[in-house]
């Protein structure tokens, strides 16, 4: 007998599971049912028309029976009546529990009032349907707790688990895989319990039987509302729409054979290299999939791979590619100021689960590109104008794609300035990519700091410009707030604004940790609409100030809360007259525009013509990025871990080179185009010498989605790469590298752990180290890749290390007088860690010590020039200021004298 699970709520049967053959006991019992049910539903109505009559009597046909006093005709005529409508029932039962069975619909539908009936006819059929087939199923009904029948399952990434047929015994248990995200949608365990369980609200049943125990991905389940594609789920007994694995199977063997249909097993063996197979097995397997993929129906198109961590943080994140863009340009400037406080022996704080993700998807999706054209686009357009004398025109939408930047004017104009040209009939205004990238940096101001995105549609991004309404925009719909919060986040960090304050009303406080120079938050519009009423400026004058060089702060207003009507109205005459951007939640009259926010995630804007896949910030996904910029605020920092040390430093048969331009070294040339790929699959591998799953592997490389097929086409193709016992695989399915190769990082840590234990051949160690590093971290890597670096220790723990051993070397030279070897040790960790001020600090105080005035007066120069003009922000820290004020107290002098030449 199956025993219950704790927590599981009493009343709830087992699924019997119909053994592959048939007893003589079954044959028994299912011509028994058969004999019972050919009873019942054609013997008892034969019975009643012949010896009790039909179920309506003329008794009961006369209206008078409703007045007149009731005599004993009429009471047999009810019970007759009772009769007939019990044997309805029963019928209707059996109906029900045969095309349950036959069609295998799983849970069979529920007859209202049924009771014990259905459950009777439940076994019959149940019975019947065993005599006459072993592939037919009957899954009983539960007698206390009713289970509505199981909403229908969309397949995306995976086709949806298949119930095992197989015989429930004490040595197996059911697993459940989380499914990847089909667009916006992300499983929950609400809805897997309402799928294999029949009732959302038996979640808290999976949380308790996963609670805590470790996933193939390493991870562990904290949360009940936090779970990730990929992870096996140990489900109750009564489960269905699940797999039936052995009771100790591991998870990750269970998703390496349960990960979807086009999944293709292969047979694995403790650390033995990676099959690759004859050169006419891989045509003929090509030739297979060819000729598989011609007949392939659409709807049978090869299931969607997609293990990331965090995949469902991805279709939002990465989604918003401007403010992805704008987010990581603010965060780099928080890390470069993490960087002024790191202490020796420890790294910044790096990020981890959501926030680690979030960045990710950042990285991933960020368009800087656009954002630059976008940026210098409209800068130049406004510089232009003001040239001319023109005012620039009233911009209400803007389209951005990888082949032009349109924008939408009003009044129609004909005659843009170039590189712009006029489109249909002056109403647009275009500027083709190929002419923004070879744009310079403009130094006027911005003339649209309001233009923001809704969201995307099929040919691009589509942006409005809040000022453009010259009136109230109403935004409504199910998801209002996340649609503010993304208005937010992208106005407060976007490239194309200079002076702006960003006010939001009941939401937000949080984001100032993102832009507290640009946001603040209030709980009210009585906390707001006297200063704003105060502050309102006309637009041709705001316009002009932009253009000319006196611009004024743009102000914008974004309310997750509905104004009362007389805020309303003070609202609404003041968007009319100012030039300030009003975004209101509610139903709010008096509303130039209305953003509509549908259940299925579209935006839309009526008056514009406008309809696109929304930019929204949903709660997770809003939370992830504040854990991560506040990750980015700490200073303490965290320490460095010790590294496993080598066996020996002899040359490997292929070395992965990272600490500059990425490498491979001793391996054969790839063919066009798949090098890229193939060497990111390296780094990985070599930087995770635990092992890596295959399916994690491809959601790392593949972090929008791969199939099957492709993901182990391309692993075998780098085990055909690198030759005999390079890469190999454990008990576990996991991959690795095999010891025959290894990285310049591996390398460099073994050459300073060995400096720290070789006092007379430390510095000749350490100079061994310095001489690996090249330049930047893995540089030339293609955009979009590697962004998993932002999950990882690697670029925090190479750009704290690398700095590390250059100021132990250049502490060494300086001891031994020797500054000229203490500047050449700085200037060859600065080609990795440009932007660690602790080593700017160490090669001014190493020039200082070669007695070159001049030489010192042009490294002052250089980090001058360099703080004032850094991508992330101006500045320097206050330490090196000092510093420099020390050791060359004219600096300033000369750096204005260069400054005004």
């Amino acid at each position: 007998m199956a025993t219950r699970e704790p927590g599981r709520p009493p009343g709830r049967h087992v699924p019997v599971r119909v053994p592959a053959r048939r007893s003589a006991g079954d044959v028994l019992a299912g011509l028994g049912a058969l004999a019972v049910l050919v009873a019942l539903v054609g013997g008892v109505p034969y019975a009643l028309l012949t010896y009790v009559g039909p179920p309506l009597a003329p008794e009961l046909l006369n209206l008078d029976v409703l007045t007149d006093t009731v005599g004993p005709s009429t009471i047999i005529a009810v019970l007759r009546l009772l009769v007939w409508l019990a044997w309805f029932q029963l019928f209707v039962c059996v109906i029900v529990e045969m095309y349950a069975g036959v069609r295998r619909v799983g849970m069979p539908a529920r007859v209202p009032l049924s009771g014990g009936m259905q459950t009777l006819a439940n076994k019959l059929v149940g019975a019947v349907l065993l005599l006459f087939t072993t592939g037919a199923m009957v899954v009983p009904l539960a007698k206390l707790a009713p289970m509505p029948a199981a909403p229908p399952v969309t397949t995306v990434a995976y086709s949806a688990p298949i119930v095992e047929k197989a015989l429930e015994t004490n040595n197996t248990k059911k697993v459940y895989v989380v499914q990847p995200p089909h667009g916006r949608h992300h499983e929950s365990l609400w809805e897997i319990a309402e799928k294999c369980l029949g009732d959302g609200r038996r979640y808290p049943e999976i949380y308790r039987l996963n609670q805590a125990k470790e996933q193939p991905d390493g991870s562990r389940l904290r949360m009940a509302d936090l779970i990730r594609p990929g992870w096996v789920l140990d489900m109750p007994d009564d489960a269905r729409n699940v797999h039936i694995v052995p009771a100790d199977q591991s998870r990750e063997r269970t998703l390496r054979e349960h990960p979807g249909k086009a999944h293709v097993d292969r047979p694995k063996q403790v650390e033995r290299p990676v099959e690759r197979g004859s050169k006419t097995d891989q045509a003929e397997a090509k030739q297979e999939q060819r000729t598989e993929a011609k007949h392939r129906q659409p709807d049978q198109q090869q299931p969607i791979i997609q293990e990331n961590q965090g995949a469902d943080l991805t279709p939002y994140l990465a989604g918003a590619s401007l403010a992805a863009a704008g987010l990581l340009l603010v965060l780099a400037k928080r890390r470069r100021e993490q960087l002024w406080h790191r202490m020796f022996g420890r790294r910044i704080v790096r990020p981890r689960d959501d926030a680690a993700q979030a960045e990710v998807a950042l990285r991933l999706g960020g368009d800087a590109p656009g954002a630059r054209i976008l940026d210098i686009g409209l800068r130049l357009l406004g510089a232009e104008l003001a040239a001319q004398g023109r005012t620039p025109p009233v911009v209400y939408g803007a389209h951005l794609s990888a082949r032009t930047l349109d924008l939408w004017i009003h009044p129609p104009d004909n005659d843009p300035p170039e590189p712009w040209t006029a489109q249909d009939g002056g109403q647009v205004w275009r500027l083709p990519a190929h002419e923004g990238r070879l744009l310079e940096n403009q130094p006027g101001g911005a003339p649209y700091p309001g233009l923001v995105s809704i969201g995307t549609d099929a040919g691009g991004r589509v942006l409005i410009d809040l000022e453009a309404a010259q009136g109230l925009i109403n935004v409504r719909g199910p998801q209002t707030t996340a649609a503010l919060a993304a208005l937010a986040v992208e106005l407060a960090t976007n490239r194309w604004s200079d002076g702006m304050r960003i006010t939001l009303v009941g939401f937000g406080e949080e984001l100032t940790a993102i832009a507290p120079d640009r946001i603040r938050a209030v709980g009210g519009f009585v906390e707001v609409l006297p200063e704003l009423e105060a502050i309102a400026a006309p637009r041709r004058e705001v316009m002009t100030g932009r253009i000319t060089g006196s611009p004024r702060e743009a102000h914008y207003l974004l309310s997750a809360v509905a104004p009362t009507h007389e805020e309303a109205r003070r609202l609404a005459l003041l968007a009319r007259k100012d030039t300030a951007g009003y975004v209101v939640a509610g139903e709010v009259p008096h509303a130039t525009w209305t953003l509509e926010i549908s259940d299925d995630g579209k935006a839309s804007i009526a008056e514009l013509g406008f309809e696109v896949e929304a930019q929204l910030l949903p709660r997770r996904h809003y939370q992830a990025l504040i854990d991560l910029f506040r990750t980015a605020q700490r200073l303490d920092g965290e320490l460095i871990p010790e590294t496993e040390p080598l066996s020996g430093l002899h040359p490997p048969a292929v070395e992965i080179r990272m600490l500059g331009p990425v490498e491979v070294v001793g391996l054969g040339p790839l063919e066009e185009g798949r090098m890229a790929l193939a060497t990111e699959l390296l780094v990985y591998l070599a930087t995770h010498p635990g092992g890596v799953h295959p399916v994690v592997l491809g959601g790392v490389l593949w972090p929008r989605g791969v199939q099957a097929m492709v993901r182990d086409a391309t692993i075998a193709r780098v085990a055909e790469w690198l030759g005999p016992d390079h890469l190999l695989t454990d008990e576990a399915g996991r991959l690795r590298l095999g010891p025959e190769v290894r990285t310049d990082w591996v390398l460099f840590r073994e050459l300073v752990r060995r400096s720290q234990n070789d006092p007379t051949a430390r510095a000749v160690l350490l100079e061994k180290a310095l001489g690996l590093v090249r330049g930047p971290l893995l540089t030339g890597r293609q955009p979009g890749r590697y962004a998993w670096l932002a999950a990882d220790d690697l670029e925090y723990d190479v750009a704290a290390g690398v700095a590390d051993a250059a100021h132990q070397l250049c502490e060494l030279r300086l001891a031994q007088g020797q500054p000229d070897a203490a500047v050449a040790a700085v200037r060859a960790a600065l080609l990795l860690a440009a932007d660690d001020e602790g080593l700017w600090r160490d090669l001014l105080r190493a020039t200082h010590a070669t007695g070159d005035i001049v030489r010192l007066r042009a490294v002052v120069e250089g980090l001058t020039r360099r703080s004032a003009s850094h991508p992330y922000g101006e500045g320097m820290a206050p330490e090196t200021e000092a510093l420099i004020e020390e050791l060359l107290p004219t600096w300033r002098i000369h750096v204005v004298r260069e400054s005004t030449a």
